[in-house]
C-alpha cells in the first residue's frame, strides 16, 4: 500500500497535557498520522484525521526540525517546572517511517541532554528496540508502554492488519525488560484473547494496563461506535467480546497471576 508522505515544520512540538492525559504536562507526537491505521483508532474521529480528505492510515506528516524545535521548547519549560511528557498521543512513534525518518530518535536525544521529570513512550511497535541505548539514558525517568491487545494472531490480523506480529512485540518486551528499561504492557482495546494471555505476559512484565473502547476512547465508546467497528465483532461471532463487562474476562484472568498493584485500568495506566 502506497502512504502520502508529507514534510512539514510545525511552528511547536509540545501540547499541553489535557483530558485523558491530564497527568502529563505536555504530549508529543513525532509525526501526524499514522500508517499503521488500526480499524479500532479514535483519532480516526478526532480533527486530525477529520479535516483531511484522505483516509485515515494512508498519510502521515513528517515533523521536520523537530528536534531543534523540541530543544528550544524544553528548555523554557523545564525552567519553568515539573516536565512529563507523553509521546505520542494520536501517531505511533514508531511506526515504519521512522525506520527512515528517525524523528523520535532525534527526539530522544535531546531528552538526553535536557531530561524531563517523566517519559512516556506509548507503541506497539518493535522498532522501540533500536533506542535501547538512549532509553537507558532517562534511567528511572522513562516508562515503554507496549500495545498487545490480544495474543492471537489471527485476531491481529483481522483487526490491525498494518501493524506489527504479536510475537514481535512479545519479543520486544522481553528485551526492553531485560536491558532493564521500565516497561508495560498495554492491553488496548481488550481483543478477543486466548485464555494463556496472562501468563505469556507474566513472563515479560511486571505491570499491566487494560484499557478498551467504553473506557478510553475519550467518549464512553461514542467514537467508536461511529467507526462501525462492532460489524466486525459479527463477522467474527465474537459479540460477546464488545461489551462493557468484556475486559473482566482477561482482567480476572491477569488477577490469577499479577498482584493488585501490578494491574492498572484505563487512565491510571498511563499515568506518570
Amino acid at each position: 500500500m502506497n502512504h502520502e508522505i508529507q514534510y512539514k515544520t510545525p511552528k511547536t512540538l509540545l501540547n499541553k497535557g489535557t483530558g485523558y492525559l491530564n497527568g502529563y504536562s505536555h504530549s508529543l507526537n513525532p509525526y501526524t498520522g499514522c500508517t499503521y491505521g488500526c480499524s479500532y483508532c479514535y483519532v480516526r474521529q478526532m480533527p486530525v484525521s477529520l479535516f483531511r480528505t484522505e483516509e485515515w492510515g494512508t498519510w502521515v506528516d513528517v515533523k521536520q526540525k523537530a528536534a531543534a524545535i523540541l530543544r528550544k521548547e524544553l528548555e523554557k519549560a523545564t525552567s519553568i517546572g515539573p516536565v512529563s511528557i507523553f509521546m505520542s498521543s494520536s501517531t505511533d512513534p514508531y511506526q515504519p517511517i521512522e525506520h527512515k525518518e528517525q524523528v523520535t530518535r532525534a527526539l530522544l536525544e535531546v531528552m538526553v541532554e535536557t531530561p524531563p521529570d517523566f517519559l512516556f513512550v506509548q507503541t506497539r511497535s518493535p522498532l522501540v528496540r533500536r533506542d535501547i541505548d538512549l532509553l537507558l539514558r532517562l534511567e528511572d525517568k522513562v516508562r515503554v508502554s507496549m500495545t498487545v491487545e490480544t495474543d492471537r494472531e489471527d485476531i491481529r490480523k483481522k483487526f490491525t492488519p498494518s501493524a506489527p506480529p504479536i510475537s514481535a512485540r512479545f519479543k520486544t518486551l522481553q528485551l526492553l525488560r531485560e536491558a532493564g528499561i521500565p516497561v508495560q504492557a498495554t492491553i488496548a482495546p481488550v481483543l478477543p484473547s486466548s485464555t494463556s494471555f496472562p501468563e505469556i505476559l507474566r513472563g515479560l512484565v511486571d505491570r499491566v494496563c487494560i484499557d478498551d473502547y467504553f473506557m478510553g476512547d475519550g467518549s464512553g465508546g461514542k467514537r467508536t461506535r461511529r467507526l462501525g467497528i462492532y460489524s466486525l465483532y459479527e463477522e467474527l461471532q465474537l459479540e460477546d467480546w464488545y461489551d462493557p463487562a468484556a475486559y473482566h474476562r482477561v482482567y480476572d484472568g491477569l488477577r490469577s497471576v499479577f498482584s493488585e498493584d501490578e494491574l492498572f485500568l484505563s487512565q491510571k495506566g498511563f499515568e506518570p
